[in-house]
């Protein structure tokens, strides 16, 4: 039995398995967890394209994501958005590291990091800013929910380090 984070899903914790996906792109090409074996994988979620906070972290995952390579890392950003508003988000800001959309949320479950919230009096389901290390065998060794945007990315590369 997983324990629930404050928002009811089931959460992940470090020692668990990363929940297998399969998510398109900026580009449509679809990337799934199993692309990333013997390499690992800074998988973070935002709530969505183009928002000041989402910005700024994908910004600085992006000035980044050389450091992270130099690491053995590749940084993945997920959030609900279509591949459309993903590509004019990548194309508009400079982002280099690779956007998912998870449109039917499917990823954004697995990983526990949706919330209901009350939005003009109606709940609706918003996602947590959560970020997951997951090694070279597809173990998750860091499992951050309710991240800052500013600064993370650094946060995150020295995590990585750190795996070595």
């Amino acid at each position: 039995m997983q324990p629930e984070n404050p928002w009811g899903e089931p959460m992940l914790k470090a020692g668990d398995r990363a929940p297998d996906f399969s998510n398109p792109d900026a580009d449509m090409n679809i990337v799934e967890l199993s692309q990333f074996r013997g390499k690992i994988l800074v998988l973070y979620f935002y709530v969505r394209d183009d928002t000041p906070g989402c910005t700024t972290e994908a910004i600085e995952f992006s000035e980044l994501e050389n450091d992270f390579a130099k690491a053995g890392a590749a940084v993945v950003g997920v959030s609900r958005d279509d591949c459309i508003k993903h590509g004019e988000f990548r194309d508009k800001h400079g982002i280099s590291v690779r956007l998912l959309a998870d449109k039917e949320q499917t990823t954004s479950a697995a990983y526990g990091v949706l919330q209901d919230k009350e939005v003009d009096g109606v709940m609706r389901k918003s996602t947590v800013r959560s970020t997951f290390i997951i090694d070279k065998q597809g173990v998750i060794r860091h499992a951050l929910y309710g991240v800052s945007s500013r600064g993370h990315a650094a946060e995150a590369l020295q995590l990585v380090k750190e795996l070595k």
